[in-house]
């Protein structure tokens, strides 16, 4: 019994410390903006559940006239088996909760569906730190749930207020 309670702890630190699971990915279904360039493999898949801050300003070019403003998002990552697995914020930023850590720039976009924020591809810069980001090289933003901006007024009266909006999301990471 000594022997098997190290054991016992041993598989539960390496089972918490294995990165997320792959759920592959068909990239001929996808509109094609948002496909990876051939050649890529998934390396890993989070589902993305947080909120979206949207801002109440007045239009560019456009006095007098108000709309709700993208400010930033803020989820947390979680694998299969709803495993925390890291976090996504402004950046944007996907920090795995090994500490490394990956920023990247919008490629493209396609339409979500109604109510749905889009889908979307990003190319990531080189990953801070070793863990699960290195080698990253695209990631997409796939199956979005809700986080369009809030229906609720936007005029001279509630400039400056700030609205969250839930939203749920697949990240799908590629690398070499």
């Amino acid at each position: 019994m000594k022997t098997l309670l190290p054991l016992c702890a041993l598989a539960l630190l390496t089972a918490c410390a294995s990165p997320p699971m792959t759920r592959p990915v068909d990239n001929a279904a996808l509109p094609e903006a948002v496909r990876v360039p051939v050649g890529l493999k998934q390396t890993m898949a989070t589902t993305g559940v947080g909120e979206i801050t949207y801002e109440c300003r007045e239009k560019k070019d456009m006095a007098g006239a108000h709309e709700w403003v993208f400010v930033a998002p803020m989820a947390t990552l979680f694998a299969d088996g709803r495993r925390n697995v890291g976090k996504y914020y402004a950046g944007p930023t996907w920090e795995a909760a090994d500490g490394s850590k990956v920023t990247g720039k919008q490629v493209a976009v396609a339409p979500g569906g109604a109510g749905n924020i889009p889908l979307q591809l990003v190319k990531a810069e080189p990953a801070m730190g070793a863990g699960a980001m290195q080698g990253v090289a695209y990631i997409q933003r796939l199956n979005t749930k809700g986080g369009v901006a809030p229906a609720a007024a936007c005029d001279a009266a509630s400039k400056g207020q700030r609205r969250t909006v839930a939203y749920e999301a697949d990240y799908v990471f590629y690398g070499s």
